[in-house]
């Protein structure tokens, strides 16, 4: 594998970032998770965007343009013969002292990374997934903004540790109203009648691309697409649930809290949706 740090690429035993980088001892950065389908980097475009508007918002400048950031992520695909895989696109703080004042770290790091990634077994794609909601609350906007995809993930992690805890592969996060947010790295649907349901961003979900992306596709069906504040009791009740992410695409969920999902089997438009996703993937994205 080669890895590209700032402009270079290194064999992966040689890839390496400095114990002072803040990225290391903060979590004072930013990155991006990406799919390549076929031959092409999927919603590249997207991606790019929020990665630069992950750092305006925590005053990171990244030292490339988002023209070049984009040729550097498909040059790392080619680099490591990538056409299907997972991209890990990461820009740090960089080289600081041992404080944490960020005006201390001279210039931010880029790493790119291309790889594969499987989030979840590929048999619960089949049979659907069970999931718990967790104690764990969701970033407040006044404190970490859920917007920003830092990497600073403790919140995630800890709710993460609380579904490994219960044996779940994924866990709900409510914010601090009490309103579901989002899981511990995915965004979630509800589909009740003819109406596809998600979270508002207020709620404390993430700008999520593939969330993005099933609305949209939900649209296409027909499907009456609506972002409401939403409880427990809404889940526990919807005729379908699905939760959406980079890594895990699209993946039916079958039973909340002991709950069971509709008839307990993935749904019906789940299931178109998936398969609308997928034909999407074969015809869209930035040639490598």
């Amino acid at each position: 594998m080669k890895v590209y740090i700032d402009g270079k690429f290194y064999d992966e035993a040689k890839a390496k970032v400095s114990v002072f980088d803040h990225g290391l001892l903060y979590g004072d950065g930013i990155f991006e998770g990406i799919r390549a389908y076929h031959g092409k980097v999927f919603k590249l475009k997207e991606h790019i965007d929020r990665l630069y508007d992950s750092a305006k918002a925590i005053l990171l400048t990244i030292p490339m343009t988002p023209a070049e950031m984009t040729r550097a992520v498909v040059e790392t695909c080619r680099k490591n013969k990538v056409s299907d895989g997972y991209i890990r696109l990461v820009v740090t703080r960089g080289v600081g002292t041992l404080g944490l004042n960020p005006n201390r770290c001279k210039r931010p790091s880029v790493i790119i990374i291309a790889g594969k990634i499987q989030l979840y077994p590929p048999e619960l794609y089949a049979r659907g997934m069970d999931i718990v909601t967790v104690a764990t609350t969701r970033n407040l906007h006044n404190a970490i903004n859920p917007a920003i995809k830092s990497l600073n993930y403790l919140n995630n992690i800890l709710a993460k540790i609380e579904a490994n805890n219960a044996g779940v592969e994924e866990a709900i996060m409510l914010n601090a109203d009490g309103y579901v947010a989002e899981c511990t790295g995915d965004n979630l649907f509800i589909i009740k009648g003819n109406q596809l349901l998600t979270p508002p961003l207020a709620a404390g979900a993430l700008y999520g691309i593939t969330r993005a992306t099933a609305m949209d596709l939900g649209r296409e069906l027909g499907l009456k697409v609506s972002e409401p504040n939403l409880t427990r009791y809404d889940l526990y009740v919807a005729d379908e649930c699905f939760l959406t992410g980079t890594g895990a695409e699209i993946i039916p969920v079958v039973k909340i809290d002991g709950r069971v999902i509709g008839t307990g089997q993935p749904g019906a438009i789940s299931k178109q949706l998936i398969e609308k996703y997928h034909a999407l993937t074969k015809v869209s994205g930035e040639p490598i």
